[in-house]
């Protein structure tokens, strides 16, 4: 009886390690003390970063006497709050924007494809966990790594893409899409003109 519990119990924590649906980043690590009567008590503060790299994104802290179970409190805190954002063709942003959080403040702007990930070192992880191929991206302001990424994050969340507007509107995907076969026709005939 007690052989198969243990079996079972194993069972569980196999199948949870063989398929991590989640990668993870760590971002910052940050050794922190605590003053009591006796002197100072030391601990781990950690940053992490979770995402399925296929639109989900998540960041979290944690804080421990000892550095792994700091990261796995973060990495647990990351998965809970998790926002999803939806990429244009699975590679980039559908439009730029800013995001915002205390003084940190971050710009991010769509790349034509094989521009790769131009962002400094937190919002690079950001974009990695998410599944982002093509960005232009620049911090501007505080370079705190929690500031960074909820502003990263903050701006992410401000992001629409045209099935969402479209549903808002209650028009068709097409038209909100500019139509690209119009414009070269306009310069055609304003050539003409001339």
């Amino acid at each position: 009886m007690a052989e198969r519990d243990n079996s079972r119990g194993r069972g569980r924590g196999r199948d949870r390690d063989e398929t991590p649906e989640f990668a993870d980043r760590l971002v910052a690590i940050n050794r922190v003390s605590k003053t009591v009567k006796g002197g100072k008590r030391f601990g781990f503060a950690a940053l992490v970063v979770v995402g399925d790299q296929k639109g989900r994104v998540g960041f979290g802290k944690g804080k421990a006497k000892e550095v792994p179970e700091a990261i796995r409190k973060a990495t647990e805190q990351a998965k809970r709050q998790m926002i999803r954002v939806p990429l244009r063709d699975g590679r980039t942003l559908h439009h730029d924007m800013n995001g915002r959080h205390g003084a940190g403040r971050v710009v991010m702007r769509t790349a034509p494809e094989g521009t790769g990930i131009i962002a400094g070192g937190p919002m690079r992880a950001v974009f990695e966990m998410l599944g982002i191929k093509d960005v232009v991206s620049k911090s501007i302001g505080s370079q705190n790594p929690y500031n960074m990424i909820r502003a990263t994050l903050d701006g992410l969340t401000k992001e629409a893409s045209p099935r969402s507007v479209a549903q808002r509107r209650g028009k068709k995907v097409a038209d909100i899409l500019p139509k690209r076969d119009e414009a070269p026709a306009e310069s055609s005939q304003v050539a003409e003109e001339a």
